[in-house]
């Protein structure tokens, strides 16, 4: 996916723009742990900041004392969570982390909150698309917490309280096998070209998918759409769908390697990541950000409010808004919330943020309202825009 090497300008300028999704969400309190998670008389589960429990090195003791992570939807090839992880191990060896699910969906993460309640196997951490944390903190099912980093943050990336916050990002892309793709295409209307029949896939379902539903979204741009319309992205799913060229097998790097998905709507992130890899399998991945819908989004993390290790959680997004954190976010090609405040204090990793692929323009962002309202138009409408 990622065909040239910039720097990219932008982040600063659409971390400041009104992105008003990331509104405040009602506050929720959580229930006393029932045993562990405390260090210092403090709960773990009502904890809001390291200094609640006297410090990080005081949180890092009471996260070793619960010996245990329990992540989902995380898969290594994503926002470069294979070396995040590796990177959290062997900062913090007492503390195991179970991997569940890694390509699950942001809703398949919501339902392991809800229907595992109670129980160890919970996740203790999420990492979901905007819409799907706006609508968890409003059911009250996370805890509210604020990183060291919090006050770098900007306003308009996180939920008042602590519920939710804004991590990484990045713009929808048209990722290309160009060792089978003689041409590939650079504009959503390319998609609709004959000679993509049955090439064109996506990532995930776009009612479950948080990138799929962008990708959605960035197609109702590209074709006189707008973020209070999202139905002429659907028409478009149902044109390409009608022209034989819709391909509905899920994009997974599998899929890529076999030549199952030649075309792939996804992050830029995930394309960028592809590439690489597929180059050692003899692929020759590119990857396009589309002139006629430029869509930007960050994924939000999440504590679940009954984390069965809620010490361990609140240090996972400790080490994920460290400048390490951050930098191995940027190291895999995501565009992290906290780049401008790292480069204007240098800590960013320079030679990693070059890497990012090309991008013009400044976004901009749906509003909370909007964006219920093009998952309720997409909930309704898609089945039947590639039914068939």
């Amino acid at each position: 996916m990622i065909a040239s090497r910039i720097r990219f300008a932008g982040l600063a300028a659409f971390l400041l723009v009104g992105a008003t999704a990331c509104g405040a969400a009602p506050s929720t309190t959580a229930a006393p742990a029932a045993s562990g998670g405390s260090a210092a008389g403090v709960d773990a589960r009502t904890a809001t900041s390291a200094a609640d429990f006297g410090g990080l090195d005081k949180l890092v003791e009471a996260a070793n004392k619960e010996g245990k992570l329990h992540v989902i939807a995380l898969p290594p090839d994503w926002a470069n969570y294979g070396k995040i992880i590796a990177a959290f191990k062997a900062k913090y060896p007492g503390i195991e982390i179970e991997e569940e699910t890694p390509d699950a969906a942001s809703a398949d993460e919501i339902n392991a909150v809800k229907t595992r309640k109670g129980q160890d196997r919970a996740p203790d951490v999420l990492d979901v698309a905007q819409s799907f944390a706006i609508s968890g903190a409003a059911e009250g099912l996370f805890a509210p917490y604020k990183v060291q980093t919090w006050d770098k943050i900007p306003e308009n990336q996180k939920e008042a309280t602590g519920l939710w916050f804004n991590d990484y990002g990045g713009y929808v892309s048209i990722g290309c096998d160009a060792k089978k793709i003689t041409t590939c295409p650079t504009s959503f209307a390319d998609l609709l070209k004959p000679e993509y029949k049955g090439k064109v896939a996506m990532n995930g379902n776009p009612t479950q998918s948080g990138s799929a539903f962008a990708g959605v979204f960035a197609a109702a741009l590209a074709n006189g759409g707008s973020f209070d319309d999202i139905q002429p992205g659907l028409d478009f799913f149902k044109k390409l769908k009608a022209a034989g060229n819709f391909n509905p097998v899920e994009t997974t790097p599998a899929t890529i390697e076999k030549g199952e998905t030649q075309i792939s709507i996804d992050w830029d992130y995930n394309n960028a990541a592809y590439a690489p890899k597929m180059a050692e399998k003899g692929l020759d991945w590119k990857t396009n950000i589309p002139s006629d819908g430029k869509f930007l989004q960050l994924y939000a993390q999440a504590i679940n409010k009954d984390a069965p290790h809620p010490a361990a959680a609140r240090l996972w997004q400790e080490f994920l808004y460290s400048a390490e954190g951050q930098n191995l976010y940027l190291a895999g090609f995501a565009r992290p919330v906290l780049l401008p405040a790292m480069k204007a204090d240098g800590t960013v990793d320079a030679a990693a943020e070059a890497n990012l692929p090309a991008v013009e323009g400044e976004p901009t962002f749906p509003t909370e309202e909007q964006n219920n309202k093009a998952k309720e138009v997409l909930a309704s409408g898609w089945g039947a825009a590639v039914a068939g």
